[in-house]
């Protein structure tokens, strides 16, 4: 086991140990029964059901995407998922997402809602809904009482996304025109309740832009019921560096945002007080002075008096598009009064004085593979990180051909000893300073690459993961690829509490 060396402190008293590996039961594997379902894309807690909204056939509309982008993919052997060749034959596939909802008393899952077929901008009939990449429980002015919103993630060809709501978790209804606000996009992934309102920013765009949609605007709505949405930032907050808004969290009763930026992120907050646009104010910049190598604030959450920011770099730690990185990712928090401490990172000198990693550790929790911390939860006083681990592609790279000194490191590590320790790892810590891994190997699934989200139910802690390896993947068999079923592929979804995991039951803790 490995503890922070860096400031061992004594808790008095002694806190609940937390949860670990033995902690967790899984409650969903291969996608639901469908490894198009690749990620647990936005999970939450909705009239005493877990909500799990999927992403399908990610790794083909990756695939497809970077050939978009002219991102030469020539540093792999093949590619890891059969997919098809051709946008054309993406559109073939069954890409319509889904909702599920798990019961914890019954342990049942049911599948909800899947996203009907429309007719596209080409006028051949597509899927509505790719992914459902926001969900948000809340109550508008028109809500009877809290509802569930979800937003949607629109295929390139398809009509733009949308806002969907549920009362009763059963039926959705459509609450916004398509682009949510007739917008250019494709998709959002915030929804985030904040003083009876509901905030929203468009996150992606047609061309392959996954994680910038060309509108870095907060907008938000008392009466999303009524398709009633107003902007209340200005683009970027008037710097053009600011390319999008990635992450949104209240804290300390105000709002704050995370910006991309490739000279580093920024972090923004306002009280929402007034008319909009609110006044902002900027409380970091330059990925808390790393630069480029802090290009996204991923996630944020409160904890014990302070905000934790999770970095990363898109498409896994090494935006090839913009060239930034390869590097991991860093954690960082930031106090009421603006103060900030490098928990896990590179020690550097910044305009607020030396920063050196509290816990002890470096980027990535000490490994150059965790890409970004992907989500945060908090759980029994204890806050979780979960990874993005860029490693999952070792079987299929051409080690020979990346660049120094990867080419020259990777095999004096040993390859073949990295591939077998693939896989997220999630972490966790009781007072944000001293780390301990709960599991760094994607919970025994190399296929397992992220933690999409980590939500606290009154049943433990929900772990849903990103596994894009199904259905078919890669294998070499007498020197010659190819494409096998793989059961292990699609997302999961795991359970994790103090007293039910070697159980047949779950409790419910008050």
């Amino acid at each position: 086991m490995v503890v922070s060396k860096y400031r061992k402190l004594c808790f008095e008293p002694v806190p609940d140990p937390g949860l670990n590996f033995e902690s967790f039961r899984r409650i969903c594997d291969n996608g639901f029964g469908d490894g198009h379902n690749s990620y647990a894309h936005s999970v939450t807690w909705f009239k005493d059901h877990l909500y799990v909204g999927t992403t399908r056939s990610n790794f083909c509309m990756l695939k497809l995407s970077m050939q978009m982008l002219s991102v030469e993919l020539d540093k792999l052997a093949i590619w890891p998922v059969d997919c098809p060749e051709t946008l054309d034959d993406l559109y073939k596939l069954d890409r319509c997402a889904q909702i599920w909802r798990y019961h914890p008393v019954t342990q049942q899952w049911q599948r909800v809602f899947r996203a009907p077929m429309v007719t596209g901008t080409d006028g051949q009939q597509v899927a509505r809904d790719i992914g459902y990449r926001a969900m948000a429980v809340f109550q508008g002015e028109s809500d009877p009482e809290p509802a569930l919103y979800v937003g949607t993630w629109s295929p390139g060809r398809g009509p733009g996304p949308l806002i969907m709501r549920s009362l009763d978790g059963e039926n959705f209804t459509i609450v916004s025109e398509y682009g949510i606000l007739g917008l250019p996009i494709t998709t959002t992934r915030l929804l985030v309740p904040f003083k009876d309102r509901l905030f929203t920013s468009p996150t992606a765009a047609k061309g392959g832009k996954m994680n910038t949609s060309g509108v870095p605007v907060i907008y938000e709505s008392r009466d999303p019921a009524k398709g009633k949405w107003q902007p209340v930032s200005l683009p970027g907050f008037g710097d053009p560096e600011n390319l999008g808004v990635f992450s949104l969290c209240p804290f300390d009763d105000l709002l704050y945002a995370g910006t991309v930026n490739n000279q580093g992120f920024q972090i923004w907050c306002t009280d929402c007080a007034g008319d909009p646009p609110y006044k902002w104010t900027k409380v970091l910049e330059r990925g808390g002075y790393r630069g480029s190598l802090n290009q996204i604030a991923v996630c944020l959450r409160p904890f014990k008096g302070a905000l934790y920011v999770g970095s990363g770099i898109q498409n896994g730690g090494h935006d090839l598009v913009n060239n930034i990185g390869p590097a991991a990712s860093e954690l960082i928090r930031i106090f009421p009064d603006g103060n900030w401490d490098l928990i896990v990172g590179s020690s550097r000198d910044t305009p607020d004085g030396k920063k050196q990693p509290l816990s002890g550790l470096f980027p990535g929790f000490n490994n150059l593979f965790n890409g970004y911390f992907w989500s945060m939860g908090t759980y029994d006083d204890w806050l979780y990180v979960g990874t993005y681990d860029a490693s999952g592609f070792l079987p299929w790279t051409l080690v020979d051909k990346l660049k120094e000194p990867a080419c020259r490191l990777l095999p004096q590590v040993g390859v073949e000893k990295l591939q077998k320790n693939r896989g997220f790892e999630l972490w966790r810590s009781y007072d944000g300073e001293n780390w301990l891994p709960v599991n760094k190997q994607g919970f025994s699934n190399p296929y397992n690459i992220g933690i999409r989200n980590l939500v606290p139910t009154p049943y433990g802690l929900a772990v849903g993961t990103a596994n894009p390896y199904g259905l078919r993947v890669a294998v070499k068999e007498d020197d010659n690829w190819v494409y096998v079923d793989n059961p292990r592929g699609g997302l999961e979804i795991w359970l994790g509490s103090q007293q039910d995991a070697n159980e047949n039951h779950w409790t419910k803790t008050e």
